[in-house]
């Protein structure tokens, strides 16, 4: 039976990386995937370019049961650690805002980098896992192609966010097949959708932007929202969909700089013959402007007709929107997967699980997930670094 000195299952940022990681003289590295091409979700991350780390990276920034688990990866191999690689294999990349690396050209450039790091090891796609065997030497996969013994494992096949690319639940498999515990999975940088009444209104804005500020279970977040004919979308939605249970209420700020109600107050004073939807449209986008008011009734109402307490009840319906979402997009069109193999499970500095030697969990299948902005991707380098080194 082929033999080799560890095996990674997993074509994706954290398997390529930690492929790189484990190198060394003599060893035989074997990386498996059932897709025909490696790391599609670098391909198609970043609008095509790449969000591959953010300089604000730490604990703080991520999601888990235990939120110092990741403390240790991360300070091991930070931000920088991974930008002088970009910059050694000589590509171009620029801060977007917030700490956000991309690349300059194309993201293909990242898995490109990646591949040629982990030069020596052989990369095997197109092959499927049949199971994966426990044994008194370590672990017995079998594949599409023949199997394959091993002392040591990392699995890093991912959540299962965005299926089309052939994410799968492979990871929660093998987790509870030997034992490990889950926090359930979940689509999290997702966007929200919403009921029939608060479609009425987000319907015929679609495509209207708007900075908001959403604050919700410890998370707060100021970006651009994004209406769609689903609902709410970008990013603030998608960061905010992380810390957001079913059932619950958001309360929205549509104007984060501004007291609308008092803005008002004061242009009735100074202008009362004007339209309030022409006065919004001062604070914010016209469509906007327009629908609130309509939805109001105050369409082509005069500022000087509107009793204090009708401004400001306007007012709030801005600044401090209410409103319950039913549900998600779901994986189709979530950017990760929430929870995974629970952390009390593994250990932190080597990834790897306590009772089961010989055997890793990394990246996104485990139970650490990043903010939007480059966050998960620095999670898959320095957890498939960890467990590299240690395999």
């Amino acid at each position: 039976m082929e033999q080799a000195d560890l095996v990674i299952l997993g074509a994706g940022a954290a398997g390529l990386f930690c492929a790189g990681s484990a190198l060394a003289a003599g060893r035989r590295v074997v990386v498996l995937d059932h897709a025909p091409k490696p790391a599609e979700k670098i391909r198609i991350s970043g609008g095509g370019r790449c969000n591959f780390t953010n300089m604000a990276t730490g604990p703080d920034r991520f999601l888990s049961g235990n939120p110092r688990f990741a403390a240790s990866a991360l300070s091991r191999y930070a931000p920088q650690d991974f930008v002088d690689l970009v910059d050694r294999a000589g590509i171009a990349w620029h801060e977007k805002t917030q700490g956000q690396l991309f690349c300059d050209g194309k993201a293909t450039q990242i898995t490109d980098l990646l591949l040629g790091r982990m030069r020596g090891a052989e990369l095997r796609l197109e092959t499927a896992i049949a199971s994966v065997e426990r044994t008194a030497d370590g672990f017995h996969i079998r594949t599409g192609q023949g199997a394959i013994r091993t002392p040591r494992l990392v699995v890093a096949t991912g959540g299962k966010s965005i299926p089309k690319i052939g994410a799968t639940g492979l990871a929660y498999d093998l987790a509870r097949q030997f034992g490990l515990r889950l926090v359930e999975p979940r689509p999290a940088l997702v966007p929200l959708t919403f009921a029939e009444q608060d479609l009425a209104l987000c319907r015929p804005l679609s495509g209207v932007a708007v900075d908001a500020r959403i604050g919700h279970r410890g998370g707060l977040f100021r970006d651009a929202l994004l209406f769609t004919h689903r609902g709410l979308s970008g990013p603030v939605i998608l960061q905010i969909s992380s810390f957001w249970q079913p059932g619950e209420v958001l309360t929205i700020d549509l104007a984060p700089d501004l007291d609308i109600a008092a803005r008002l107050k004061d242009q009735r004073a100074r202008s009362g013959r004007a339209q309030v939807a022409t006065v919004l449209a001062q604070m914010l986008p016209e469509r906007l402007a327009q629908a609130i008011a309509a939805e109001a009734g105050l369409g082509q109402a005069r500022l000087a007709d509107q009793p204090n307490a009708r401004l400001e009840a306007l007012g709030a319906r801005i600044n401090r929107w209410q409103l319950r979402p039913v549900g998600t997009e779901g994986y189709r069109t979530a950017e990760v997967t929430l929870g995974g193999v629970d952390t009390r499970d593994l250990d932190a500095r080597t990834m790897q699980a306590r009772k089961v030697p010989g055997l890793s969990f990394i990246g996104e299948c485990v139970d650490v997930t990043g903010w939007l902005g480059g966050y998960n991707f620095q999670w898959a380098w320095a957890s498939a670094d960890a467990a590299g080194r240690a395999a």
